[in-house]
């Protein structure tokens, strides 16, 4: 997410509604992994926070694979952009904002960054990947280990 920040902020690289999808899946999976911290349960709880881990990495790997789909497309396939996020969210219902932003638009099929080959979304997925899956595994080994 800091870097995320710096991006928009500091490269001033304005993020489509699918970003900001991603960067909730980012906090999700980030506050799932705070609350199993601090909470540290046993049982079903930890089941649970395990659960909880898997379901925002698995939201957050969904949202940047359909924007790496989308800009895979052709030029001239997508629609145009539309209105901005936050005009959909003050005048549609959030089920119609949501289905408008997983179809994607003209500004998510843009690639304007890139490291080692790879645009955002790529390293959104790998690293939603590489954190929730040990994540979600730690939680449901934790009770097994303990009982050794």
């Amino acid at each position: 997410m800091a870097y995320a920040l710096y991006a928009q902020y500091g490269l001033g690289l304005e993020p489509c509604p699918l970003c900001i999808f991603q960067r909730i899946g980012v906090i999700l999976m980030g506050l799932a992994f705070l609350a199993a911290a601090l909470h540290h349960p046993r049982g079903g709880g930890r089941i649970v926070y395990g659960v909880l881990i898997a379901l925002a990495a698995l939201l957050t790997v969904a949202v940047a694979a359909r924007q790496l789909y989308i800009q895979s497309l052709p030029p001239g396939t997508l629609p145009s952009c539309g209105a901005p996020l936050e005009m959909m969210l003050r005048f549609m219902p959030v089920t119609e904002v949501v289905r408008r932003v997983l179809s994607g638009s003209g500004e998510c099929g843009e690639v304007n960054w890139t490291f080692l080959g790879l645009a955002m979304p790529a390293w959104v997925l790998i690293a939603a990947v590489l954190l929730g899956v040990p994540g979600s595994f730690a939680n449901f080994r934790r009770e097994a280990s303990a009982a050794r």
